[in-house]
């Protein structure tokens, strides 16, 4: 049971992430950029210097990214549960509210579902919906300094005999970081683009197998840019997602 827990994907997937993260990181730190002609932007090199403060706050950043994909990946996305406290004819409905759907790898019902992330090995749901934006804004600041440091550890004017010996392994690191921020950054978009129009990635991509969506152009629940992201980030003004859809259905038969 335990050698089963500790195989498990989602220990597997946050390993290889937290161990991928600190790889890198000690990539861009111990990275030999050479004595005489060495980038001053170089962590190793300002280190040398006793210049601290940028190591110290790449390494606050890479830090509050992990932390922050720990915490979206762990935590309760918005599981759907039985309300205890309801009559009984009512546990059908509050077990499965307006916007929630069911996750085939979860295999539990996920409030106001956006998607299953792989990366993460958990939905991305109600409750950690924004926070998982703040991980991918603070993921994309790491990322483009990473890419940054590394374009900048690379020198061209050794003969290509012997450039990939002192930089093939910085210049693989340049790759890795830049395919990982162009991802982050198109998450990142598309995420708010959505937030923006209070609809889910779900609900974008699968209108036609929606019922409240079926027959709409766009999402009943959008009450424009500034209400859209002060109920998403802050939770101002935020009402069950049935007494929104029943207010717009009231409407519509008037």
């Amino acid at each position: 049971m335990g050698s089963r827990a500790l195989l498990s994907p989602g220990v597997l997937v946050r390993t290889g992430h937290t161990v991928l993260t600190w790889g890198i990181t000690l990539v861009l730190f111990l990275h030999e950029t050479g004595e005489l002609g060495a980038p001053p932007d170089q962590l190793k090199q300002q280190e040398a210097r006793g210049e601290l403060l940028q190591p110290l706050l790449f390494i606050l950043l890479v830090l509050c990214s992990l932390l922050l994909y720990l915490a979206v990946s762990l935590m309760d996305p918005g599981y759907v549960g039985p309300d205890l406290e309801s009559p009984p004819t009512q546990l059908q409905v509050t077990s499965q509210p307006l916007r929630s759907k069911h996750c085939r790898s979860c295999k539990r019902c996920v409030r106001r579902f956006d998607h299953h992330c792989p990366w993460i090995e958990n939905c991305v749901g109600e409750r950690n919906h924004p926070l998982f934006l703040a991980y991918l804004a603070v993921q994309l600041v790491v990322l483009l300094w990473g890419l940054h440091l590394a374009w900048s550890g690379l020198h061209f004017h050794e003969p290509w005999q012997s450039w990939f010996q002192h930089n093939g392994f910085i210049f693989a690191t340049f790759l890795l970081l830049g395919l990982f921020s162009t991802v982050v950054m198109l998450l990142l978009a598309s995420h708010l683009y959505l937030v923006a129009s209070d609809m889910t990635t779900w609900e974008f991509i699968s209108p036609h197998r929606i019922a409240y969506l079926r027959h709409r152009p766009d999402s009943p629940f959008d009450r424009g840019l500034a209400r859209n992201l002060a109920r998403f980030f802050c939770n101002y003004g935020a009402v069950p997602w049935e007494v929104l859809y029943a207010q717009e259905e009231e409407g519509e038969a008037v």
